[in-house]
């Protein structure tokens, strides 16, 4: 492996987005999901942090229900669940849309 300026190289997939493009991808998923949007999806993944929602309409944006909202009586929807929602806040990667669950 080669280093160049004391950095090894990364693959074309670690590579990270530069930060005017980052920009421009994020603010695409604002106009379509603003706070307060109420959002229906699908549970397709399930992680310590919170579940992951594909978004009805929305291709692009990925939704995260973090666990530091869920309520302690509850538990973490399941694979394949179907889910409705509000979108709370925008992350600065990746198209993710911060969602609360209407159950939570």
């Amino acid at each position: 492996m080669s280093m160049v300026q004391g950095r090894s190289p990364r693959s074309t997939a670690q590579r990270a987005v530069p930060r005017s493009n980052a920009s421009m991808c994020d603010a695409e998923a604002e106009p379509a999901l603003p706070v307060g949007a109420p959002i229906d999806g699908e549970v397709i993944g399930r992680q310590p942090f919170g579940v992951v929602i594909r978004i009805d309409g929305a291709p692009d944006a990925v939704g995260l229900a973090e666990v530091t909202s869920m309520p302690c009586d509850r538990e973490l929807p399941p694979m394949g669940a179907r889910i409705a929602g509000r979108v709370v806040s925008h992350a600065e990667h990746n198209h993710q849309v911060i969602v609360r669950l209407a159950n939570w």
